[in-house]
């Protein structure tokens, strides 16, 4: 009876271990074939982290705002939806002096534009028109949709100009991480035709129009980036996520996704900052020094490499700390001069 309850155990211990290498190798499959597992691993990450600097921000919100919420700016996309917000001061049709149209981050694969809502409504009380808008994420939707999805949502705001209190003659864009790319792209193709035509998008506005942009933590060449290292492995999540393409670098498709290499001096004035931690740093330094090489107006705010506390990915939310509070400041000084 004990040498059959032992042979028993033994077999059940067999199966247990054979599923468990099964499952294993399973998952080790799915994570080189397709790169939906590590990007739902990292979107979970994420929303974790925008919900937590969502909530830090509340203390930070001021009154007075008011707020048009979940417009869909393309009645045919379930994913185009925009807020706005303005100063309750604004009467009916009347517009803010800026209008202000904010891309949300979340490295193409997360986040929405409830993570910016709070700060959208910081900049707001300082007298502007502030859009935050969605965009569909990947791997499910590749590059370049958030591009052509950003230009329509411009569109609906000219469309719609009065009952959104926008100024469609003076619209600023900004972005957060992949945010800053898609508006930076979306900037690039609005002054530069030969650009436009690359990607096979047409401007919903001039270049008049466009006064500036505010860039924040942005990565600018998704081409030739540095996969060596532990934040490899994340960069080859999402650009794979992002462009639809295992071997992106070698994608004729996704080449245009580097907007560093096709910058014109029509490029508009734009603010860049990043932190001395974050790992994207030297890209908003390498694309503020191209900005500044083709003669564009640029201010940039970066910090020393041991300024201390470590300024991590997204420092400018954090209205708690120094860093953060400069970044708002500096942010609204750059808004006051286009």
């Amino acid at each position: 009876m004990a040498d059959t309850k032992g042979g028993r155990t033994l077999r059940a211990l067999g199966w247990i271990l054979g599923i468990g290498a099964g499952l294993a190798l399973g998952a080790y499959v799915a994570f080189q074939v397709s790169p939906w597992p590590a990007a739902l691993l990292i979107r979970h990450a994420f929303e974790r982290n925008a919900r937590a600097i969502s909530a830090a921000l509340t203390p930070h919100v001021p009154a007075g705002v008011a707020a048009q919420l979940d417009l869909p700016y393309d009645a045919l996309d379930p994913h185009a939806r925009l807020d706005v917000f303005y100063p309750v001061t604004l009467e009916p049709g009347q517009a803010a002096p800026l209008t202000i149209v904010w891309v949300h981050g979340g490295a193409w694969i997360s986040g929405s534009k409830a993570d910016i809502a709070g700060y959208a409504r910081i900049l707001a009380a300082h007298g502007y028109t502030v859009v935050g808008v969605d965009y569909a994420l990947a791997p499910a939707h590749t590059y370049p949709t958030p591009v052509r999805q950003t230009n329509s949502a411009l569109g609906y705001l000219q469309a719609h100009a009065a009952r959104l209190h926008v100024d469609p003659s003076r619209l600023v864009l900004a972005g957060d991480s992949g945010g800053a790319h898609i508006v930076a792209q979306l900037a690039n193709l609005i002054t530069s035709a030969a650009y436009a035509r690359r990607l096979g998008i047409v401007p919903a506005i001039g270049s008049a129009q466009l006064r500036g942009l505010i860039l924040y933590c942005g990565a600018y060449d998704t081409v030739h980036v540095n996969l060596a290292g532990a934040f490899g492995g994340f960069l080859r999540t999402v650009l794979w996520s992002y462009s639809g393409s295992r071997n992106f670098a070698a994608d004729p498709a996704f080449a245009s996704a580097a907007v560093i290499e096709y910058l014109t001096a029509a490029f508009p004035a734009s603010f860049i900052s990043a932190g001395n931690a974050d790992p994207l740093a030297s890209q908003s330094q390498a694309f503020a020094a191209a900005l500044a090489a083709h003669g564009v107006r640029t201010d940039a705010l970066f910090f020393p490499h041991d300024y201390r506390p470590a300024l991590p990915h997204e420092y400018q939310f954090n209205l708690d700390s120094a860093a953060g509070r400069l970044a708002l400041e500096r942010s609204l000084e750059f808004l006051g001069t286009l």
